[in-house]
């Protein structure tokens, strides 16, 4: 018992463990510790990160808070040597200690490149490099977004070089091209170009200039971060990257649809020299007048070598106008012989139109009808006689008894019969009385008294059979001309048929009678 008793003071595991944490932090502070990264998952689901730094012979655990990870220069990779900068402390519920990181940097150049080498490989397997996916550039952009510093010498000589070779309107976003901050305007000023509209306040640009100056690896770091890379991709401007020197390479200059080896070289690519293209557009205007002027003097050379093989107009009319005057010269002299003529013949048949040759003609006619009118009555009445001994005969066959049993049994015979019939014969009728009317529309369609109503005469002689020749009648046979309105007794005069030679063709240019 009396070894037990000891005047040491006792503590508890949590007031070990603060004290611990106490010692830790005031003795080590703010530190850098330099080590490769391990077990890096990513952010948690509550926005912080944890991971291991390690060396080959001891390990640490480190945690970067929520708070601090927007601001890290670096974000954590798995296997990437870094100087982490923090503090130390413990974590006293399983006693270990551990850093609270506050900002990363690559452990050297060397770590750079290795990372922007990864980055390389795995943007490039995404196919964010791809030849074919680059746009050309607009030949001549009424508009130009540029995203650089508003303060540094780069903006001042894309705006110089831009006015020396064609003045264009200029959208400029200000952003910073280095630091922590840089990355994210980059990616924002993209976006945000994209997002204009054409017909919006502010125009939507027809090209893209990131432009920065030359500078370190860790300067243009955040031209290779991976945010920025896709902003690039995803835009549908096309866009000139013009980061650093000739002999700087970032990742964006991979994604981008161009590659300008400076700012002022990027400038000469976005506009052609003014100058120059007035000079083309005066060559090309000069060049095409000229061509309208050797093409109009060549049609005019081939229009006076076409008229010199037509013929004169007036030689094209002369000889039309003098059959013309010949004609007109002849017309009147044939119109009074022909009158001359016509009172010959006139006179010739006058003399034989006397009215003894009419009145003989009437008593023929006169005479042919009664006798018609005389047969007709005595065959009439022989019909009638053969009637009345026919009915005669057909009379003394016929008892009243007989006809009544005949007609009671003929009636219901012919009661359904005449039922049936009566719609039949109805049908029958109207079928008849149709056709008849088609027929006698179709009759008076071939009538001659049609043709007479347009001025037409149909000529008989005295026993109605039509003339059709003056070879079928002889002077002095009576003639019944009939025209639209009645009919006209006429007789033949002149003198008798005889068979001419037919006229031999008229000679060209002889003037034939107009009767």
């Amino acid at each position: 018992m009396a070894e037990l008793l000891t005047n040491a003071a006792e503590y508890t595991v949590s007031e070990i463990s603060q004290a611990v944490k106490r010692t830790v932090e005031d003795e080590f502070g703010h530190v850098r510790v330099r080590g490769e990264i391990s077990g890096f998952r990513g952010q948690h689901a509550s926005g912080h990160a944890y991971f291991t730094l390690k060396d080959e012979n001891a390990t640490i655990d480190a945690v970067v808070w929520k708070s601090s990870w927007p601001r890290l220069l670096f974000k954590p990779e798995e296997g990437l040597e870094v100087i982490a900068t923090g503090r130390l402390t413990t974590f006293p519920k399983s006693s270990k200690y551990q850093i609270v990181i506050e900002q990363i940097e690559p452990a050297g150049a060397g770590a750079l490149m290795v990372l922007l080498e990864e980055r390389r490989k795995k943007l490039f397997a995404e196919g964010l490099f791809d030849k074919a996916r680059k746009r050309a550039l607009p030949y001549l952009p009424r508009i130009i977004g540029i995203i650089t510093s508003p303060t540094g010498a780069v903006i001042r000589d894309i705006l110089h070089r831009l006015d020396d070779r064609f003045p264009s309107h200029v959208l400029l976003w200000p952003v910073r091209v280095q630091g922590e901050t840089c990355a994210p305007e980059v990616t924002a000023a993209i976006e945000g170009f994209n997002s204009f509209r054409a017909d919006g306040p502010i125009p939507r640009p027809d090209l893209l200039i990131v432009a920065r100056g030359g500078g370190s690896i860790e300067d243009l770091w955040g031209f290779n971060e991976e945010m920025v890379v896709r902003a690039v991709v995803a835009s549908a401007i096309p866009i000139i990257s013009a980061v650093g020197h000739e002999t700087d390479t970032t990742l964006i200059d991979y994604a981008a649809d161009m590659r300008a080896p400076t700012p002022t070289a990027a400038a000469e690519a976005a506009v052609p020299v003014r100058s120059e293209l007035i000079a083309c557009v005066d060559d090309l205007g000069h060049r095409t007048r000229n061509s309208i002027r050797r093409g109009v003097a060549n049609d005019r050379d081939r229009l006076r070598a076409a008229a010199a093989g037509l013929p004169r107009p007036l030689d094209l009319v002369a000889t039309a106008r003098q059959r013309l005057d010949h004609a007109a010269s002849n017309l009147l002299a044939a119109l009074r012989h022909a009158g001359q003529r016509k009172t010959i013949d006139l006179g010739k048949v006058a003399p034989r139109l006397i009215p003894q040759l009419l009145r003989q003609r009437a008593r023929e006619l006169r005479a042919r009808l009664l006798e018609g009118e005389r047969r007709h009555d005595a065959a009439l009445s022989r019909a009638v006689e053969r009637r009345r001994a026919a009915l005669a005969a057909v009379a003394a066959k016929l008892s009243p008894t007989a006809l009544r049993g005949d007609l009671h049994h003929s009636r219901s015979r012919m009661a359904p019969l005449a039922a049936r019939l009566a719609p039949a014969f109805g049908r029958l009728l109207e079928q008849r009385r149709e056709r008849l009317s088609s027929l006698g529309k179709l009759l008076d369609s071939y009538s001659y008294k049609n043709v007479l109503d347009r001025g037409f005469a149909l000529v008989t002689d005295a026993e109605g059979r039509i003339v059709r020749s003056r070879e079928h009648v002889d002077p002095g046979d009576p003639l019944i001309i009939e025209v639209a309105d009645g009919q006209i007794g006429a007789t033949v005069s002149g003198a008798p048929v005889i068979r001419r030679k037919p006229r031999p063709p008229r000679e060209s240019g002889e003037q034939e009678s107009l009767f």
